[in-house]
Formats: C-alpha cells, sequence, structure tokens
C-alpha cells in the first residue's frame, strides 16, 4: 500500500494516466485537470463501496455536487506520466462529505487539496439527507453529525 495525502497508509487510489489533451501549451498537466481526475478518483472510491451514482440518481433521485475545492499544486506532472490519485474521507456529514485528495507521481506529491460534496435532490437542487444504507458504506467510523 502506498502513502495517503496525509503519510498514513492510503485509503483509496486510482491511477491515472496523463494523456496530451490534458496537458497545456508549456507540456504540463492543465492545472484544472488535477479536478478532473479527483472527480475520477471519487467515482471510483464511490464504486468500490458499492454506491454507483447513476443508481443514486435513478432510484433516490439524489447526485453529489461539488461544494468547494481548495487545492494547492507543488509539482508538475507531464504527458504520459501514471498518477496515483488518492481519495480519503475526512468527515462524512448527514448530508455532505469533506474529503481530502491529492496526486502523486512515484511516490511525489504533485497537488493535494480538499473537497467538499453535498447530497442533493436531482430535481430541486435542495440539500438533501444521504439514505442512510448508503451512508453506512462510506465509512462508519469517519461519521460525524453536521
Amino acid at each position: 500500500m502506498t502513502e495517503s495525502c496525509t503519510g498514513q497508509p492510503a485509503v483509496f487510489e486510482w491511477p491515472v494516466r496523463v494523456y496530451w489533451e490534458d496537458t497545456d501549451a508549456g507540456g504540463i498537466v492543465f492545472y484544472a485537470n488535477y479536478l478532473k481526475f479527483m472527480e475520477r478518483a471519487r467515482t471510483e472510491w464511490l464504486r468500490r463501496l458499492g454506491i454507483h451514482q447513476q443508481f443514486l440518481a435513478e432510484q433516490h433521485g439524489l447526485m453529489f455536487v461539488v461544494t468547494d475545492a481548495q487545492l494547492r499544486y507543488l509539482a508538475s506532472a507531464r504527458l504520459d506520466d501514471t498518477l496515483l490519485v488518492g481519495v480519503e474521507p475526512l468527515e462524512i456529514g448527514r448530508s455532505r462529505l469533506r474529503l481530502r485528495q491529492c496526486c502523486r507521481l512515484a511516490g511525489q506529491l504533485l497537488c493535494e487539496g480538499t473537497i467538499s460534496v453535498a447530497c442533493i435532490e436531482r430535481a430541486r437542487h435542495r440539500p438533501h439527507r444521504i439514505p442512510p444504507d448508503i451512508l453506512a458504506r462510506l465509512s462508519p467510523q469517519a461519521a460525524t453529525p453536521e
């Protein structure tokens, strides 16, 4: 197991290859694309927990949306690099999650951030509690009241 964003064993990691489309004119990953890499890792983390976002939308009328993203960039990735994108739950509330995410290349921290995600009603775009069965899968030991 590799090192997480905080130096502990990783909770979840997803490999992401850097493609031509991810780079800017200088040949490095365009800064906003790190958010896309983090989105992919969060989606795969949820999938690993048995939480499929399409099912959540169709069966519960709910979806997760990012409400805040704070990132810090430390080094650059380049074309064909394979990054490991980590996901670590910091807080799990009744209707929102706060996660630490990072992108590493061969153990070197390139980008780190804190991402807040809210559960909302798909039709009205209003906050909604995460269904109990889904909340139980997220991380019972990390659950905190809001």
